[in-house]
């Protein structure tokens, strides 16, 4: 659904579960790409890891495919064709070309099947979490060293630019200051939160980062338990600029969202509070101890 007086044009989320089996996982994300795009959504996000969520390092390494080569992208470019939509698959695991080093990268298709910008993600979630949980994927992964902001072609003049980030690169708010400060309006974050720091952090997260930049943040997640003993948080979020949630999925099911993004909220929150015009220069103290000058008399 397009209504380009309003500039508005509506979004679909897919909430995943996935597993070891990459073909169960793309019939899955088909399935529920499908049901977005009957709703009326012109733009539709999976989360990260769609094809595959693993953390066995060989399984990773057997199930990567290189960019240009790729029958899932290849499978996800068809179905933007025959939907007639633009597809954002939140992250696949891509092997460089003429190297065994992996990047977990994310990718917009347009509604003619064309890959329009990808990006690496940049932070890699490497830490050891309470209850023994343990995660390292520069273990897997190298960093991607770009951020990217493209044109969303949904049918709007101008159109909408999208900023990128995946899942960990949300607690960076530099990174999304410098995707408004490019000009993104929208901001995905496809994501596998675990459950520990999702409950914890995960709405508190986009709301900020939403307010922080006057962005629409579109979060497509994983959630539920996952075939590698993982579990992940769920709760798939559109967030307005002004920091409301406006769609939200109902806990870790498989299902989709559905909103209509009206980018004239863009420009009234980023006038009502126009911080991102409003850096100033400012230089840091000498954080060394100061010795207290009476008690050494």
């Amino acid at each position: 659904m397009i209504d380009n007086q309003q500039q508005s044009f509506r979004i679909g989320l897919i909430q995943m579960c996935s597993g070891r089996q990459t073909s169960d996982n793309l019939s899955e994300a088909a399935r529920l790409i499908r049901e977005a795009a009957a709703c009326g959504a012109t733009y539709i996000q999976t989360p990260e890891n769609t094809a595959l969520l693993e953390s066995d390092p060989k399984i990773i390494q057997r199930e990567a495919q290189d960019f240009d080569d790729s029958s899932i992208l290849t499978m996800f470019q068809g179905l933007a064709c025959e939907l007639q939509v633009c597809l954002h698959i939140g992250s696949l695991t891509i092997r460089l070309e003429g190297e065994n080093k992996l990047v977990n990268r994310s990718c917009l298709i347009s509604s003619h099947g064309n890959i329009l910008a990808h990006y690496d993600k940049i932070h890699m979630f490497d830490v050891d979490l309470a209850r023994g949980e343990s995660y390292r994927e520069s273990k897997y992964y190298i960093a991607g060293k770009k951020s990217i902001v493209t044109d969303l072609p949904v049918g709007l003049m101008p159109a909408p630019k999208l900023g990128f980030s995946i899942c960990y690169d949300l607690r960076f708010a530099a990174l999304y200051r410098a995707l408004a400060k490019a000009g993104a309006q929208l901001i995905g974050v496809p994501a596998a939160f675990t459950k520990q720091t999702g409950k914890a952090h995960w709405h508190i997260l986009l709301r900020a980062r939403a307010i922080e930049t006057g962005s629409f943040i579109l979060a497509a997640a994983q959630g539920g338990a996952h075939e590698n003993g993982r579990s992940t948080y769920g709760h798939s979020l559109v967030v307005s600029p002004w920091g409301d949630v406006i769609a939200q999925a109902d806990g870790t099911e498989p299902q989709i969202i559905i909103a209509d993004i009206d980018l004239s909220k863009v420009a009234i929150a980023r006038a009502s509070i126009p911080a991102l015009t409003h850096d100033r220069p400012f230089e840091m103290n000498d954080p060394s101890p100061v010795l207290d000058r009476e008690n050494t008399k």
